[in-house]
């Protein structure tokens, strides 16, 4: 078997595909050379275009693909693309087999780069790696993503999530919205106000998704994210994210804290001796805790409701649950501890979103696991300037999408 056959099976080419010749040049001054393997068609070929019309050549066009590299050499493949005119004399490009149109890489080329980048390489990596410049790196990666989505159908989803997050710090906002059942991303969009509710409900609607069956929404206090949950999905009770209102509360212990630290020394730098999970504190933080709860009661009483109201999330039974919270505010209410009282009345104008968590009992642990995924992300390749970039590398990571793309082993 010599070369010709080992490279036309090496790109399982078949008839009327041949491989012409290969070309191995090496610069003296360069490390790598470059090796290239040109591929032609059998005289009198004839090819089938869409539709099923099978079309005589009427030209030819000289075309050229990056392809995976040849032990560190590159390598490219170069043809001569046959084009032919259909019974109604328009000509047609015909589409080569180990290429997509409109790329100047080969399939292979592509499906490596999407591996390197699934396994968490960021993209300026991958284009160091394949020693090809990041633009046209993520070209292949947006394309790929977008074919994906496409394709992508929802229609049997009933329980979505929404969050926020942003490109790099404080700038360039997205909308995240999650299947809580399937635990992946199927929406990304620009944006944070009640028209990115709106703009994503439709983007889904054009893949299946029905509105109406949609039975409930899970998100944060957000006055944007509230109006737009009921514009766009009047039949889906809103269950407010647990981990927000549990951050709330925190914020306002912390007021608490800081009163009494003001007039009190010992209390420096306890400040998450309080915030912390009592179970995850050593034994001498423990100690310390419930000696300064005894040494400074308004601290100790603000800490102590705190702690009380993360029962309220371990009651299943809808009727008690919502006597234990009125049972809880009536506490606050007669502790005078002022910044409490205001979480309480937020609790109170928001009562219906945070008591549906004990019919849904929606994890809000699905939003925040997808969420670490993509500060991960953003972390490693240090923010994204382009949103386009960002949104599809959400997708990609989060998303859960299939891709067309060969991935037999590469």
């Amino acid at each position: 078997m010599n070369s010709k056959e080992i490279f036309s099976l090496a790109l399982n080419l078949e008839k009327p595909w041949y491989i012409k010749e290969i070309i191995f040049e090496k610069p003296e001054l360069n490390k790598f050379g470059r090796l290239t393997i040109q591929i032609d068609f059998e005289r009198g070929a004839k090819f089938t275009i869409e539709g099923g019309e099978e079309c005589s050549v009427y030209d030819t066009k000289i075309m050229r693909w990056q392809h995976l590299n040849f032990f560190e050499n590159e390598c490219y493949i170069e043809a001569r693309v046959p084009r032919v005119k259909d019974k109604n004399n328009k000509v047609h490009t015909i589409q080569v087999p180990w290429a997509r149109s409109g790329s100047g890489f080969t399939l292979l080329f592509e499906a490596y780069s999407m591996l390197l980048i699934e396994q968490e390489m960021p993209v300026n990596k991958v284009a160091q790696t394949v020693r090809v410049k990041a633009p046209r790196i993520w070209r292949v990666f947006n394309y790929w993503i977008k074919i994906a989505i496409k394709k992508d159908i929802v229609s049997k989803v009933e329980q979505i999530g929404i969050d926020e997050t942003s490109s790099k710090k404080g700038h360039n906002y997205v909308t995240v919205t999650v299947d809580m059942e399937a635990r992946r991303v199927i929406h990304v969009g620009e944006g944070k106000e009640a028209d990115a509710v709106n703009n994503m409900k439709e983007a889904l609607e054009t893949r299946g998704l029905q509105a109406e069956n949609i039975k409930n929404v899970c998100i944060d206090m957000s006055p944007a994210y509230i109006s737009g949950v009921y514009d766009n999905f009047p039949n889906a009770n809103i269950v407010f994210d647990r981990f927000h209102v549990k951050k709330i509360l925190n914020e306002a212990f912390y007021k608490v804290w800081q009163l009494e630290r003001r007039e009190n020394e010992m209390l420096k730098g306890h400040k998450y001796t309080f915030l912390k999970d009592y179970r995850k504190l050593t034994g001498d933080k423990k100690a310390q805790l419930n000696m300064l709860i005894l040494m400074y009661p308004k601290l100790g009483e603000a800490y102590r409701l705190k702690v009380m109201f993360d029962e309220f999330w371990q009651i299943k039974d809808m009727q008690k649950a919502q006597g234990y919270l009125a049972f809880w505010c009536d506490m606050v209410e007669d502790s005078k501890i002022r910044p409490l009282i205001e979480f309480a009345k937020t609790i109170k104008a928001h009562w219906t979103g945070i008591v549906n968590y004990i019919k849904a009992k929606i994890t809000t642990g699905v939003i925040e696991g997808i969420n670490n995924k993509i500060q991960l992300a953003k972390r490693r390749a240090r923010g994204y300037r382009n949103i386009n970039n960002f949104i599809n590398m959400i997708y990609f990571l989060c998303g859960k999408l299939k891709f067309d793309y060969p991935h037999y082993p590469l």
